[in-house]
């Protein structure tokens, strides 16, 4: 059985800034790390703390894992002044899966902006890695501008994948950017879909009031509450449910989630905040 307190050290091989605001850093521990799409690891700064983090790499990849980080706090701060060559620890994995076994030989639609893309790139990696399991995957990205766009460099590659329809929004177009594809907040991409709604699962990442109204559109469209998958994210910290600072009513986001289906949550309080 897997040592939950075991720190297994990991070496920066390359960083990758991919927004003002979000990096890329890609680690290599000293032993492999097999962890579940959906999942999320604790990375540790010597002398500085600890902090929760989905990869967003696919789980088939074992000797590396790719973590995108968002700027937000004293945490991030220092993960963003990391260099590379610098070691860091990483703890786990914690928490539940995306039920693929749950997707095959579905239409999925994964709904997504901002950092929330990053286990929705892990997800995503890990079902083109077996892409014959799964009948057509829509991914909707947004994110508030162009240059806030996060992973541009492999876009037109996810695009050239067959039964794979990717499409971006962004809320606004700054003066001196240039964009050609959708502009507004993500959800107006949904029009752009003709996946049935009754028989086909969705998963949802993102801002808390992204996810919120996401959710509440899909359900408008007929999705079933018991398909819609949301990662609850945001307030994890410790990973074993000793700080409370994830609670969502009688769940714990780091114990019983970060993956849940709308389902589950949508009666206990303050799951949106």
């Amino acid at each position: 059985m897997q040592n939950p307190f075991e720190v297994i050290p990991a070496k920066i091989y390359k960083i990758k800034q991919e927004s003002p605001l979000i990096r890329t850093i890609s680690l290599r521990p000293e032993k492999s790390i097999r962890f579940q799409t959906g999942q999320f690891m604790e990375l540790t700064l010597p002398g500085i703390g600890e902090a929760p983090f989905t990869p967003s790499t696919s789980h088939f990849q074992t000797e590396v894992m790719d973590i995108t980080i968002m700027k937000t706090g004293f945490m991030t701060e220092h993960i963003h002044q990391t260099k590379v060559g610098d070691l860091v620890g990483l703890r786990g994995p914690f928490g539940t899966r995306y039920p693929l076994e749950r997707f095959e030989g579905k239409d999925l639609l994964i709904l997504g902006g901002g950092c929330g893309l990053a286990p929705l790139r892990s997800l995503f990696l890990t079902l083109l890695d077996e892409i014959d399991k799964y009948k057509s995957i829509t991914f909707l990205a947004g994110a508030k501008s162009p240059k806030d766009c996060i992973y541009k460099s492999e876009v037109s590659g996810w695009k050239k994948h067959p039964n794979v329809k990717f499409l971006r929004a962004v809320d606004v177009v700054p003066e001196g950017e240039t964009w050609d594809e959708e502009v507004g907040v993500v959800t107006v991409l949904l029009k752009k879909c003709s996946i049935d709604p009754k028989t086909n699962p969705a998963v949802v990442c993102g801002p808390p009031v992204m996810m919120k109204f996401g959710t509440f559109d899909l359900l408008k469209m007929g999705y079933k509450e018991e398909n819609i998958y949301l990662s609850m994210e945001k307030k994890m910290y410790c990973g074993h449910g000793q700080c409370r600072h994830c609670v969502m009513g009688k769940y714990y986001a780091c114990k019983d989630g970060p993956v849940f289906s709308y389902a589950q949550i949508k009666d206990e309080e303050a799951i949106w905040e």
